[in-house]
């Protein structure tokens, strides 16, 4: 079993914890991070693009000449595609373009996200993470004591509304729960910091 060191708050380190081998010490799969990878961007799209049909463009109620004797091609409307200002044909319209992986693939990418970082001995545990208030200052000093100078996810088991507030103006750091980590969140930062409690429910729901 993958051991890594357990800090307090203040950053100075208390013991070891041991990490679940079937969650934090499986052989990454690049190919399945990838494919988990895709489809929380495509998730994340809007997708609210948007162009006008020839049903729906202004004007072009009147048949612009008589069908015949004109010597010109017979037009029905001035809003046809093939005029200038016309509707356009198969454009974008809004639409979803999030779709989803099976559970077992969407299950060992997360793995393989856990373990990658575990591999490249970039993730910590604190026996606790707490505050009294918000106070983006002490978050800042848990970070220093901790000498993260880069991106880091924070992993509570629950949410902190204390927490999430003191880290919210921190730039590079973001703050999810448990039941929320996900791929992208994980590759994305360069540091994992996860509470105890929080490795314990990662460990309940993959294991």
């Amino acid at each position: 079993m993958p051991k890594v060191a357990l800090f307090s708050q203040t950053g100075s380190q208390v013991g070891e914890i041991e990490l679940n081998d079937s969650v934090f010490g499986i052989e990454p799969n690049n190919h399945v991070l990838f494919e988990a990878v895709v489809m929380q961007r495509a998730s994340l799209r809007q997708g609210n693009h948007k162009v006008k049909g020839r049903s729906e463009v202004r004007g072009g109620g009147r048949k612009p000449w008589k069908q015949k004797g004109t010597g010109r091609a017979r037009q029905g409307s001035i809003r046809s595609p093939q005029w200038r200002g016309g509707g356009i044909v198969f454009g974008p319209t809004p639409r979803s373009y999030s779709y989803k992986l099976p559970k077992k693939v969407r299950r060992l990418a997360i793995k393989s996200a856990l373990s990658s970082k575990v591999l490249a001995e970039n993730v910590m545990v604190l026996d606790n993470l707490a505050f009294e208030a918000p106070k983006t200052k002490e978050f800042a000093s848990v970070l220093k004591g901790l000498s993260i100078e880069k991106k880091a996810l924070i992993v509570t088991a629950d949410l902190d509304e204390n927490v999430a507030l003191s880290a919210r103006n921190i730039p590079g750091v973001t703050v999810v729960t448990a039941n929320g980590i996900n791929v992208l969140d994980v590759l994305n930062h360069d540091q994992l910091i996860m509470t105890k409690a929080a490795v314990e429910k990662v460990e309940e729901v993959l294991a």
